[in-house]
């Protein structure tokens, strides 16, 4: 038999000048890249004097490890590259190769405007309005303005039609979900709708009452005795699939996909990627 392997545990420091999200989402996709290691995360967000890098500074040497910062200012740019030099670990600005390559390209300087990207520009507003209404149009809700919606999902019970939706309005998208109850039929304004991409959400029966089973014990709620029931589940989803094929409407199976990859295929689908629904399910 062989013997199960430790994982090793390591210090990650995220120094940001802004919110640190993307710094954030990138060292964690670089660590997910890493088996058997387990990353453990200290977030310096809105680093923007000496005295807030000074303090940075004093807590990456109480943990040594990794160094990755998006630091545009000059001077805490220079004092943090300083400091990690004395304390003999690796400084990684991640962003850097990216913006060289794209100012060589476009022959533009790189703008030192910190927190560029969370400008109150028209695309935040945006982006707030679709998560408004990705809220107003959870779980059949708002159904007189359907219509006003980039994208419907469908689905039955726990297929992550509300993250998915609240995930798409984070990316501007307007999104509304609408769920399929066991012996009704689907709302008549779902079927009325001319315009607006309706996308319907499946996952294997397994998943599904292990989903809904954990849902039950963690909520202590007694609903129908169907509701996680796996032969019950089969015919839900069967039911769901004869409805999408009857409308034509494309279907992704979110067994084994993330939230994220999941509304990566529907902006695909509200792009024209039709040609790729197939590969969905």
């Amino acid at each position: 038999m062989t013997p199960a392997k430790i994982a090793t545990y390591f210090h990650v420091h995220l120094v940001s000048d802004s919110t640190g999200e993307t710094l954030n989402a990138m060292a964690r996709a670089v660590c997910a890249r890493f088996t058997d290691t387990l990353p453990i995360e200290h977030i310096y967000a809105l680093v923007r004097s000496g005295r807030q890098m000074e303090r940075a500074l004093e807590e990456i040497a109480e943990a040594p490890g990794i160094v990755m910062h998006t630091i545009a200012e000059p001077e805490l740019r220079t004092a943090l590259e300083e400091g990690c030099r004395r304390l003999e670990m690796p400084c990684i600005a991640p962003l850097d190769p990216v913006m060289a390559s794209m100012s060589r390209y476009l022959g533009i300087a790189v703008s030192a405007r910190v927190g560029a990207q969370h400008a109150l520009d028209s695309d935040y507003f945006d982006r707030m309005e679709a998560l408004n209404y990705a809220i107003g149009h959870d779980d059949g809700a708002g159904g007189p303005d359907l219509a006003q919606a980039d994208v419907v999902l469908v689905g039955v019970s726990r297929t992550s039609k509300t993250p998915t939706c609240i995930y798409l309005a984070h990316r501007g998208v307007r999104a509304a979900n609408i769920p399929l109850v066991p012996h009704m039929p689907a709302p008549p304004q779902l079927l009325e709708l001319k315009n607006t991409l309706i996308v319907g959400l499946i996952a294997s029966p397994d998943r599904l009452a292990q989903i809904r089973r954990n849902r039950l014990l963690s909520l202590k709620e007694d609903r129908a005795p169907d509701y996680a029931d796996i032969d019950a589940i089969r015919q839900e989803i069967i039911h769901a699939r004869r409805l999408f094929e009857r409308h034509g409407w494309p279907v992704i199976d979110v067994t084994r996909r993330s939230v994220e990859e999941t509304a990566a295929a529907i902006i695909n689908l509200l792009h024209g990627g039709r040609a790729q629904v197939e590969l969905l399910t």
